[in-house]
């Protein structure tokens, strides 16, 4: 890609003639550059505290390859960033300026890239790991969560969407999705936006072989249902372990107009009550090459995934900006 300001329809023709590199875990390279990600707001919290510290690890993971940088704002929600003593517009100013902190991550990197505008999943702004369970998609869940879910989860997102979309993102990343009813949520917002998005699941093989959402809804469908819709570029999975990714491109097979994204973490597992990562299965090792022979387009990683692994990543692809 040439030039210093990016389009969605370049991405798409890239996606056309090749993979594309994803970046990694931007909280897993802020923490290995030695600042606290540990409160409620994650990563968000140095999109306020320390934003120049945001752009040097976007810039790391673009010298490593990454083509596109995901903003810091899958955690920088309204209602978290307000909980965290911010008024509504310097909340709304601070999700905005995740889009400009990764556009000058590529410029400190002396290169150019997409922007990927990061929208977690509601479990996300929770900071308990209820998005690895999406436990408060069940409305009969102890002390209930949203009144009207589907409209509760849409009036959740509307916001996020509209200020990542206004700030000039690329395109918008919805990730680390946990269920089919918060996929719907969603896609009900995008096609009323009209704006590029990828719609990324964490995902499960289930006891039955079947690729699953946290939820145990079947994948396929779901992502089927998001590739439907006009303004979806990509369909997949990621912050999941790494030896899911190949069952769930075959759950992606025929799947009209699905181009698959792909950016799984280390294959290490989250403890909530421990806050900490703990080791993964022992086949857990990443396979871009094999990921991308299965039909993958868009190919990264998520937690504990750092500049080293993109940088390898993009090497093996031999991925380059058209």
């Amino acid at each position: 890609m040439s030039g210093t300001t990016s389009t969605a329809e370049s991405l798409e023709r890239a996606l056309a003639a090749g993979p594309v590199v994803l970046d990694g875990g931007l909280s897993t390279e802020l923490e290995a550059r030695g600042h606290d990600v540990s409160s409620a707001l994650w990563s968000a919290r140095l999109l306020v505290d320390d934003p120049g510290a945001v752009v040097a690890a976007h810039a790391a993971f673009a010298a490593a390859g990454a083509q596109v940088a995901t903003t810091a704002s899958y955690q920088a929600t309204l209602p978290g960033l307000e909980a965290a003593g911010l008024s509504r517009t310097a909340a709304e100013r601070v999700v905005a300026s995740s889009v400009s902190r990764a556009r000058e991550g590529f410029e400190r990197a002396g290169t150019a890239g997409w922007v990927a505008g990061s929208v977690g999943p509601y479990g996300a702004h929770l900071a308990d790991g209820s998005e690895y369970t999406g436990a408060y998609l069940d409305p009969a869940a102890p002390g209930g969560l949203l009144t009207g879910l589907l409209d509760g989860l849409r009036a959740f997102h509307r916001p996020h969407l509209q200020l990542l979309a206004e700030a000039g993102a690329d395109v918008l990343a919805c990730e680390t999705l946990p269920g089919a009813a918060e996929v719907e949520a969603l896609l009900l917002e995008l096609d009323a936006l009209g704006v590029p998005a990828w719609v990324s699941a964490s995902a499960v093989l289930g006891a039955d072989g079947e690729v699953r959402t946290r939820r145990g809804e079947l994948l396929g469908p779901v992502l089927a249902a998001a590739a439907s819709v006009s303004c979806v570029v990509a369909v997949g999975v990621n912050c999941t372990d790494p030896a899911v990714v190949l069952p769930a491109l075959g759950a992606l097979e025929g799947v009209r107009g699905a181009v698959p994204v792909v950016y799984p973490n280390s294959g290490e597992g989250w403890d909530a009550g421990a806050r900490a990562w703990r080791p993964g299965s022992a086949d857990a090792a990443a396979d871009p090459r094999g990921w991308v022979a299965a039909g993958a387009r868009l190919v990264g990683g998520c937690c504990r995934v750092g500049p080293e692994q993109v940088r390898s990543t993009a090497e093996v692809l031999g991925a380059t900006r058209s």
